[in-house]
């Protein structure tokens, strides 16, 4: 008999844990499946946090597997409230020939913004987890929204990310989905704070997901693993990976370093995982 733990996150269940429950989640993988299958321009863009990076990288490699063509950016902002604008989209997302747009964790500032999105020949998948009762035309996946029947609302993006990475596992019928969850905890691990409830999905991530971290197969993360000499005790040093990937916390720093952040957990170079390693640890003794 299988565990809990392995029947929800198995890509066939059927449990409280559908990411189908979320509203516009079919929606959403129509329009993601046509732009993998088609092989169109996948743009991930999401904020600047452990959790957003996480949550980008994640679902970044999940496509990645798929053979899709994907993108990802990061959020120029130091305020995390601040949304996508037109200069975001004309200058960094059309730029790279986007046609799909996901973002993780930002939406967009107007209804300007959707209509340049439009006019260009971007389709919107936007997916977000604050409060928030305004109406939109386009992909919009929120647990927390009135319309939604998902069970957990206050998910940490990652989760929500996740969510949408194991829709898409059900539909191609894919049985590894599970080995991103050492990504998905750290994002979670990171979210701890009084609005994010740690019962639920939530819960079980924090209680199982730390083994996922243990065993990671991610070259970037068992690169600072192996930097650091955790090997026999990365329990203990979750937080000290959670802190080495963490963006420095000035504009151009939050920035740079959230970008080579990501291209560690991104990147197959084990060569490549180790420089930034370094680089990371001697940007941490600054700090310190």
């Amino acid at each position: 008999m299988r565990k809990f733990w392995e029947s929800i996150y198995c890509p066939n269940y059927i449990t409280g844990y559908n990411p189908f429950i979320l509203k516009d989640m079919n929606k959403a993988i129509e329009t993601l499946s046509d732009a993998i299958n088609s092989r169109k321009k996948i743009v991930v863009y999401g904020i600047n946090t452990v959790d957003g990076i996480c949550a980008i990288a994640s679902l970044s490699l999940v496509l990645k597997y798929l053979n899709a063509d994907v993108e990802y950016l990061i959020h120029e902002s130091e305020d995390l409230k601040s949304k996508i604008n037109s200069f975001n989209i004309k200058e960094r997302v059309d730029f790279l020939g986007a046609d799909l747009l996901i973002t993780l964790g930002i939406d967009l500032e107007s209804e300007e913004v959707v209509n340049l999105c439009k006019n260009l020949k971007i389709d919107l998948i936007v997916l977000e987890n604050d409060k928030n009762d305004f109406k939109r035309n386009y992909i919009y996946i929120n647990p927390r929204q009135k319309s939604c029947q998902y069970r957990y609302k206050t998910l940490s993006l990652s989760i929500l990310a996740f969510k949408l990475m194991q829709a898409v596992a059900i539909y191609y019928n894919m049985k590894s989905i599970n080995k991103y969850l050492d990504l998905i905890f750290i994002g979670t691990r990171w979210n701890l704070y009084p609005k994010l409830s740690i019962t639920g999905e939530n819960g079980v991530i924090l209680k199982e997901g730390k083994k996922f971290l243990e065993n990671t197969n991610n070259i970037g993360l068992r690169s600072i693993i192996d930097y650091n000499h955790m090997n026999n005790k990365v329990e203990e040093g979750i937080d000290q990976i959670t802190n080495f990937i963490t963006p420095a916390i000035s504009a151009v720093g939050m920035v740079n370093n959230g970008r080579i952040i990501l291209e560690l957990l991104i990147t197959d170079d084990r060569d490549r995982a180790k420089q930034i390693v370094k680089y990371l640890h001697n940007i941490s003794k600054q700090k310190n």
